[in-house]
C-alpha cells in the first residue's frame, strides 16, 4: 500500500478523492471514499490488462462517460445480446427442457435486483432520514409519495434459468455458497458453464443491464453490504452487467473479503470504462465460460 497515498479527511459535502498516480499497476484507479480504510484491499487486486484512461477528474457515474462511449456501449449491448439470443436459442430451449425434466418448478427464475442509480450523496440521505423526528416520520409513512421508501437504485426483474430447488429460500433470502445443497444436479452444470445467465440477455436488450458492468445485487442484501463496505453504493453508478471485471477477476464468492475486492474492481472499471476495455472483458469472459472458473 506504500505506493497508494493515504487519503485525507474530506471537507463537508465532498465525496470524491483521487488516488494519485505512481508506478503501481493500480495507480490510475480513482476511488470514491468516505473513509481511508476503504482502499485497504486495493493492493491485493490485479487487472494489469485493463487499459488505463489516465483521467484528470474522477468519474462519479455513467453520465461522466463521453456520449460517444455511451452510444458505442449501448450499440454493443444490442448487437451482442440480440445475436446471442438468436444463435443460442436452441441451447436455451434444451436448457429449459432439462430444468423442467430434472426438478419440479418453472424453468425460468425471476428475481428483483438493483440497477443503475444516478442519485448523489447516498449516505447523507440515509442519515437525514434516520434523524427525522418521530412525528414527522409518522407523517411520512402515511404519505403516498413515491419517495416514501428509499431505494438504492432502479429495481428491475432479472431472469435466469432456475438452478435451485423451489424451496431454496424458505428460511429467507441468503447468498449462494460453495457446494450449496440447494442447487440441483443440472443447476451445478449450468452454474459452471454460466448457461443459467443466458436469459439475462433479455434484460440487456431492455436496457436494464449492459453486457459489461458490475454484478447486480438483490435489494435484501444491499443495505447491509453498503454499511459493511465503504463505497459499495458508488458501484451503482453504472448499469449492472452480464459480465464484468469483478466477475472475471474475482469470481462469485460471497464472503465479505470477496465483496470488498469486487467493489474495488467495479470502481476500477468505472474509471476505465471504454469500448476497448469492454471488448477485452467480453473476450476474457469466453475463457471463463469454457473453464468454469469462479463458479459456485
Amino acid at each position: 500500500m506504500s505506493s497508494i497515498p493515504a487519503l485525507q479527511k474530506l471537507p463537508t459535502g465532498q465525496e470524491i478523492v483521487p488516488v494519485y498516480r505512481s508506478e503501481d499497476p493500480l495507480a490510475d484507479l480513482v476511488a470514491y471514499t468516505h473513509h481511508s480504510e476503504s482502499l485497504e484491499n486495493l493492493a491485493s487486486i490485479e487487472a494489469t490488462w485493463i487499459s488505463q484512461l489516465h483521467l484528470d477528474l474522477p468519474r462519479e457515474n455513467i453520465q461522466c462517460i463521453s456520449l460517444q462511449t455511451r452510444i458505442l456501449k449501448r450499440s454493443l449491448d444490442i448487437v451482442i445480446a440480440s445475436s446471442l439470443l438468436i444463435l443460442l436459442s436452441p441451447v436455451m430451449l434444451l436448457t429449459a427442457i432439462a430444468v423442467k425434466l430434472t426438478s419440479p418448478g418453472p424453468a425460468i427464475f425471476s428475481q428483483r435486483r438493483v440497477g443503475l442509480n444516478l442519485r448523489k450523496k447516498f449516505s447523507d440521505r440515509r442519515q437525514e432520514e434516520a434523524e427525522l423526528p418521530e412525528t414527522l416520520e409518522g407523517c411520512r409513512r402515511k404519505s403516498t409519495d413515491r419517495r416514501q421508501e428509499f431505494k438504492y437504485g432502479r429495481e428491475f426483474t432479472l431472469y435466469k434459468f432456475r438452478t435451485m430447488r423451489t424451496d431454496a429460500e424458505k428460511n429467507g433470502a441468503q447468498f449462494a455458497q460453495k457446494n450449496d445443497p440447494r442447487v440441483t444436479s443440472i443447476g451445478r452444470i449450468m452454474r459452471k458453464t454460466r448457461l443459467d445467465e443466458l436469459p439475462q440477455l433479455w434484460n440487456v436488450l431492455k436496457g436494464e443491464m449492459s453486457m459489461v458492468g458490475p454484478r447486480p445485487e438483490r435489494p435484501e442484501f444491499i443495505q447491509n453490504l453498503s454499511q459493511e463496505i465503504p463505497n459499495y453504493v458508488y458501484r451503482l453508478g453504472l448499469k449492472p452487467g452480464l459480465t464484468g471485471l469483478a466477475q472475471i477477476e474475482n469470481g462469485y464468492d460471497n464472503n465479505l473479503e470477496s465483496f470488498e475486492r469486487k467493489v474495488a474492481y467495479d470502481l476500477m472499471y468505472l474509471q476505465n470504462c471504454c469500448f476497448w476495455n469492454d471488448l477485452k472483458i467480453l473476450f476474457r469472459t469466453i475463457r471463463v465460460v469454457l473453464t468454469g472458473s469462479g463458479a459456485l
